[in-house]
């Protein structure tokens, strides 16, 4: 095998980079070289094999190199026959993700799923707007439930809010306004029927805007979307709607679903409105931090309710992959993908999974599996473990190390013996490949139209650049990073057989290996910084045992006060 001159001295070096935008041509002989489009016409000679070389890290001779552009030619008719079918982002592969490792089997659930029930007792008096607005979740439904405040009078209230603050937020796509004051009547007039469908009976929430909502725009936060009409409710909005609940706004999510930056501006911290609220799920932490809805529904592949929660200071909880219906959401990656509640408590995050969760025999990846929370359950019942290194490092690269600690110590006092752990030490940073290609397929379109150049972003880290990055993933590697994948499953599985729940740091090495092996997290605020600014701590819990990991979480809450801080709009 010989040398290749650099990519600079090479002499197809720009018929070459004109091509790599998006098509990858990969065989058994030469694994994963992915090429960008080649033209109509246009000839795959072995000098364009010499120059992908480079990029593959591999080395032919010019024999081998005939031989590949001879398989390559038909492999080019059959991506071109695979470009002719229009795929919707709603076509998921054949292929599905199981975050279950080897003899793992989910509890069952009962015959019937048991409705989520709120804990607390009825407020002996109704506040006023300002207060009422940031009352959690559990309260208002007392509220609502005892008839001292009207579903009606909580939509108007979220409704005139939202048009209030939202010029500063930039939280707000579309307001639903005509469909949640219908919701609201409806449900008033139910509950003094005395029909209470439960907690979130009458309770305005606002749904970030990659969810379907039939009659209304889901915009997916992209320009070339932002007039997109689906014709079907998503999964979880039927769920919420049959559970009585009121939608008062889609909200906003950055440029399909990566940061705050959408086309319509960038959502704010309500904390500090010179900062974005950080993604993606940028509106629903930003509005439920302002008391702008009652709670929200977001969604994380990747850091999408922890860090928005963690700017904007709420309490988000990211389920176990497969126990919430993904039907009617934006893909980005079919098997990282994951739908969870942003509230004000973890308390109020644990009676929403209760509505939502469960297969609705359209999304393949949801697994039936039993739930049983109870906030009356002790924490001093389960193992909770701490990721001891995590909390070690030094405070010059930790700056959250003094805000982290306090946490633990609190953690400590409200559950007892902690028990030191390791996390699995694996290349997680090798798996994101994963997600980059799973995502530039889903928008393989929209590159291949050249329409992501409408997208506000366009810097190296933006989508655009890495859907076409993604193209020169080789698929061998796709595979093979899956199988790695197998590997974390299995030792966070041995990990979780020794403790209950994990606390860790939430910027930290698990944020990336849980979302990959499908671990639920509970994130909560857990102090202030000088300039006003939230924190957070960082709650796992194993398969499916996400009551385990809110029971720690509500057990904190109630040793502190951070979640009950708002910001002063």
């Amino acid at each position: 095998m010989t040398a290749l001159p650099s990519p600079a001295r090479h002499p197809d070096r720009r018929a070459f980079m004109e091509r790599c935008a998006t098509l990858g041509l990969g065989s058994t002989l030469f694994p994963g070289v992915l090429w960008a489009r080649v033209q109509a016409g246009a000839e795959i000679t072995p000098a364009t094999v010499a120059a992908a070389e480079e990029v593959a890290g591999l080395t032919f001779d010019e024999a081998e190199r005939a031989l590949i552009v001879e398989r390559l030619k038909g492999q080019k008719e059959q991506i071109e026959a695979l470009h002719k079918v229009p795929l919707a982002n709603t076509v998921a592969p054949a292929l599905v993700f199981n975050p279950l490792p080897v003899g793992f089997r989910p509890v069952a659930p009962g015959a019937q799923r048991r409705p989520a029930q709120a804990t607390r007792a009825p407020l002996r008096a109704v506040p006023g707007d300002d207060d009422l607005a940031f009352l959690s979740l559990a309260e208002l439904a007392a509220l609502v439930r005892t008839r001292k405040v009207t579903s009606t009078r909580l939509t108007e209230l979220y409704l005139s809010r939202l048009e209030r603050f939202d010029p500063t937020l930039q939280a707000v796509v579309t307001l639903t306004d005509k469909r949640a004051r219908r919701q609201a009547s409806a449900a008033d007039q139910e509950i003094a029927r005395g029909r209470y469908r439960g907690p979130l009976h009458g309770i305005p929430w606002g749904a970030k805007d990659l969810l379907a909502v039939k009659g209304y725009p889901t915009t997916w936060g992209a320009a070339p979307y932002k007039a997109q009409m689906l014709d079907e409710d998503a999964t979880v909005v039927k769920r919420l709607d049959e559970a009585g609940a009121v939608l008062v706004a889609k909200l906003s999510l950055g440029e399909l679903a990566m940061g705050d930056v959408w086309f319509g501006g960038t959502t704010k911290n309500p904390w500090k409105t010179d900062q974005g609220s950080s993604g993606s799920s940028a509106g629903p932490a930003s509005a439920a931090a302002a008391g702008l809805v009652g709670f929200a529904i977001g969604s994380e592949t990747l850091g999408s309710i922890s860090s928005p929660s963690t700017r904007c200071g709420v309490t988000g909880l990211r389920p176990t992959f497969g126990r919430v219906p993904r039907t009617g959401a934006m893909a980005l990656s079919w098997s990282m993908d994951k739908l969870g509640p942003i509230c004000r408590t973890a308390e109020d995050c644990a009676l929403v999974l209760g509505t939502i969760l469960g297969p609705d025999g359209l999304d393949r990846t949801v697994i039936p599996a039993a739930y049983d929370w109870s906030s009356a359950r002790s924490p001093r019942a389960l193992r909770v473990g701490y990721v001891k290194a995590a909390f070690e490092r030094d405070e010059k690269d930790y700056p959250n190390k003094p805000f982290d600690l306090a946490a633990l110590d609190v953690v400590r006092r409200v559950t007892g013996e902690l028990i030191p752990v390791e996390l699995p030490d694996l290349p997680y940073g090798a798996m994101r490949i994963i997600l980059t290609a799973e995502a530039a397929a889903a928008f393989d379109d929209l590159t291949r139209s050249g329409r992501d150049a409408e997208l506000k972003r366009q810097d190296v880290d933006a989508w655009p650049n890495s859907f076409r990055v993604a193209r020169f993933i080789p698929a061998a590697d796709y595979i093979n990073a899956n199988r790695l994948r197998t590997l974390a499953i299995e030792r966070w599985a041995a990990l979780m057989k020794t403790v209950d729940v994990i606390v860790a740091p939430t910027n930290s090495t698990q944020l990336l290996a849980t979302n990959l092996t499908g671990h639920p997290a509970v994130i909560v605020p857990s102090g202030f910084r000088a300039d006003g600014t939230p924190v957070s701590i960082t709650f796992l819990g194993g398969l499916f045992e996400e009551a385990k990991a809110l029971t720690v979480a509500h057990a904190y809450q109630r040793a502190t006060e951070w979640h009950t801080r708002r910001p002063k709009l």
